[in-house]
């Protein structure tokens, strides 16, 4: 018997059928479990090529080395007393689940290509320059996937209020943005790759 929301009791049911029903029929929770399934993560060539590196790295020098020191806390003897042999453990749990994250990423990377981007309009994978209307002071930002985001980099995401507000806008164009501190007008000054 599955519980939803939508209903009391479903008796004989499996879970893919129940998500199947629930997507037909609007429950945000299956919504979410499949969309996390699916979901793009956009990614520039040099986010794509580093989450491919570091997790090489991960796999197989990291991975090693984890394993070496779980062997050497293991030689130690009596378990239920080694902290060296529950600290080998952690740093293997949070190692395995780093490498899962980052295939996971892999799998569902969206690369960007550079070569069919249009420099009309802002968009992920750009360059944009940006002039703070009221300080005169010019910024340069990339447009980036959320997970490649680094600001002190220039590098904003897509889904960051700066970012959301840049994409679509054209060369000349004055941006209003929302802040903690009040409202940060922007002009956008130039587009580039």
């Amino acid at each position: 018997v599955w519980r939803t929301r939508e209903c009391e009791a479903v008796p004989n049911i499996d879970k893919i059928k129940l998500l199947q029903y629930n997507i037909g029929h609007g429950s945000k929770e299956s919504r979410k479990e499949i969309s996390g399934m699916s979901e793009e993560i956009l990614l520039t060539q040099e986010g794509y090529d580093k989450i491919v590196a570091e997790h090489e790295e991960l796999v197989s020098v990291r991975r090693k080395e984890v394993s070496e020191r779980l062997k050497e806390a293991i030689s130690y003897g009596d378990l239920s007393e080694n902290s060296e042999y529950d600290s080998a453990k952690n740093e293997q749990a949070e190692l395995e689940e780093k490498i899962l994250k980052l295939e996971n990423m892999i799998r569902k990377a969206k690369i960007i290509d550079e070569s069919e981007m249009d420099i009309d309009r802002v968009s992920v994978g750009l360059k944009v320059k940006v002039q703070d209307t009221a300080t005169g002071e010019e910024m340069e930002f990339v447009i980036v996937g959320s997970t490649e985001a680094d600001p002190f980099a220039g590098k904003i995401s897509n889904e960051s209020e700066v970012g959301k507000h840049l994409l679509g806008k054209q060369k000349g164009e004055k941006v209003d943005i929302m802040v903690p501190d009040g409202v940060l007008t922007y002009k956008i000054v130039d587009i580039t790759k």
